[in-house]
Parts: C-alpha cells; structure tokens; sequence
C-alpha cells in the first residue's frame, strides 16, 4: 500500500472518514479529531489528508501557516513541510514546500 490508503491501513471505516490528526501516535486506537478541538486539513504534500489541530491559535498563527516537522517529506529525518491557508478562508491549508 501506499499514499493516503498506507495512513489508513488497521482504521476502521468510520474513523478513516474522520481522518487522523498530524502528531498522533502511531499506534492511537483513536488517532481522529477530538471533540471541542479546531483542526485544518491539510492538502497536498508529504501530509496529505492529515488534520492539524490548531485549537489555541489566534488569528495571526492561524494566517500564518505551519512549518511541521515530518521524516516523509523531501528533506527526510529533520526536516519541515510548509502548509499555509486557502485564500477562500476554508478549513483546508495547502502545501507550499519542504525545506531543512
């Protein structure tokens, strides 16, 4: 397997619908939204379908994106995946890059 259908792999179907929040642990029976958080989904990239939970942020964090630390994208162990909103003010956050 690989892409989103790997992330899935041992999810249920109703928690696979959920989607799984970017920091889980991998081996969370529950690695879904919790309730009472804000989550963005992230779209494209190494983090591909995952949910961010920014619940605290206010609204210059929230403006400016995220550089997450991730093993998966381009620059491997170390390195940084950078997401930053649609412009549309949806939920979802789009990948811009990687870098070190």
């Amino acid at each position: 397997m690989s892409g989103p259908v790997a992330l899935l792999a041992g999810m249920d179907e109703e928690a696979s619908m959920r989607g799984r929040v970017y920091g889980a642990d991998h081996d969370d029976p529950d690695p879904g939204p919790r309730p009472g958080r804000v989550h963005r989904e992230l779209c494209g990239g190494p983090l591909d379908v995952l949910l961010l939970d920014a619940t605290g942020w206010d609204n210059d964090a929230l403006a400016g994106g995220a550089a997450l630390s991730t093993e998966i994208g381009r620059f491997g162990s170390g390195g940084h995946t950078h997401y930053e909103p649609r412009l549309t003010g949806t939920r979802r956050w789009d990948w811009t890059g990687d870098s070190v």
